[in-house]
């Protein structure tokens, strides 16, 4: 029966794919960014409606939720639901793509392959509407924005999308080139696979001067590239070298001419690691080392930590679950393999959300087209033969998993 399923939702997925391709180009010709994402919304929403599913939209800012309920054996108490996660914002790219379907939004482009995110999910909702009668459950598919910031998982959870009727599993994915997973292939690892994500912020205040009389100032700028070499002590010399860690300064401005020393300075960064305990001491370690710092050279700092993603973590037993429905899924399909990943990636995803609250996975699709390019690139684009894949992956994890 197993692989039977998994031949008719590879099947019924091809038969979709024109379709989804369609949804696809029509999402990136006209990509929405951050939590500003109504036209987007409404797209979705009015294919769900199309579908016959339950819709709600508004759910946490614009996020759209569609609930599907399967008839097969109906009016069981205990039914159970599984939700199926797709991000719908693009970034604040100019696309260089030169695609017929590029965008049409000046200084927007869907770089990092939500646009295939949502087209597989609606083709999966597509799927499953289709065998309502096979289905012995609900089936919840959530379109989140503001995933590449500033985050909309947590806005839609405390709005009630893992409630009414109560989530108990959830599934994504991420398709694109970066994780050396194979075209048509899966890759997955059980436990903390990606991240977590968060953004601080340092101001340096010093006391400017001319750029000739250096003994008369507190040069905040020096002072401000001593703390971003200091940071790196944190990584090597404060922390467990089994336990993963970045701290990246990503910008620094200070200054106005090239003769005056300057009074302040600014830096913005991001820390990444995979265990919680040390992240919740990276704020007060980084304020150490930047304040220590700038009181040594007679400076006054100022430090502020942005919590952003928590780490992401798959549930084994669902991760398990789902590499077996992989596995049927890729044989039907005529190929690809499902890999566990030998290591987690430093990138965050704020499915993790999800993740602390129910047990699922998040899963990577490779879809690295013919001439690649890396994700946030203004010519980064997906190999679109891999969407109905997706569509069938999903489709088919969240029947089966109802299934028991």
């Amino acid at each position: 029966m197993s692989t039977l399923g998994a031949r008719r939702a590879i099947g019924m997925a091809m038969e979709l794919a024109k379709d989804i391709v369609e949804w696809r180009r029509h999402l990136h010709a006209h990509p929405e960014t951050g939590a500003e994402t109504p036209e987007t919304a409404a797209y979705v929403a009015g294919i769900l409606r199309g579908l016959g599913l339950e819709v709600r939209t508004g759910v946490g800012g614009y996020g759209v939720v569609g609930l599907l309920r399967g008839t097969a054996e109906s009016g069981r108490s205990d039914s159970r639901t599984i939700a199926v996660r797709a991000d719908m914002d693009a970034l604040n790219v100019q696309e260089e793509t030169g695609l017929e379907f590029a965008s049409k939004m000046p200084g927007r482009m869907h770089a990092c392959g939500h646009d295939g995110h949502v087209a597989m999910a609606l083709g999966a909702a597509t799927i499953l509407s289709r065998m309502k009668d096979d289905v012995r459950g609900n089936v919840k598919f959530i379109f989140q924005p503001a995933e590449e910031g500033p985050g909309g998982a947590k806005p839609m959870i405390e709005d009630g999308v893992l409630r009414d009727p109560r989530v108990d599993a959830i599934i994504g994915l991420h398709m694109g080139c970066i994780w050396n997973v194979p075209t048509g292939s899966v890759g997955v690892r059980p436990g903390a696979m990606m991240a977590a994500m968060d953004r601080f912020e340092v101001l340096v205040k010093g006391k400017g001067g001319h750029g000739a009389m250096p003994h008369q100032t507190c040069d905040a700028l020096y002072v401000g590239a001593q703390i971003v070499s200091a940071l790196q002590g944190i990584v090597s010399r404060r922390t467990n070298p089994l336990s993963p860690i970045v701290i990246t300064v990503g910008q620094f401005h200070s200054g106005s001419a090239f003769n005056i020393i300057p009074g302040t300075a600014w830096l913005e960064g991001t820390t990444r690691c995979l265990d919680e305990a040390l992240r919740a001491r990276l704020p007060e370690m980084i304020r150490e080392v930047a304040q220590g710092v700038a009181a040594t050279m007679g400076a006054e700092c100022e430090v502020t930590y942005h919590w952003g993603y928590p780490v992401l973590i798959n549930d084994r037993g669902f991760t398990d679950f789902f590499s077996n429905v992989a596995r049927d899924v890729l044989e039907a399909a005529g190929g690809g393999t499902v890999q566990e990943l030998p290591e987690p990636t430093m990138g965050g995803e704020d499915m993790a959300y999800y993740l602390r609250e129910v047990p699922g996975a998040f899963f990577f699709l490779g879809s690295r087209p013919e001439v690649a390019y890396p994700h946030h690139n203004p010519k980064f684009d997906i190999d679109e033969s891999t969407l109905p894949l997706g569509a069938a992956l999903l489709a088919e994890a969240a029947r089966r998993w109802l299934e028991g």
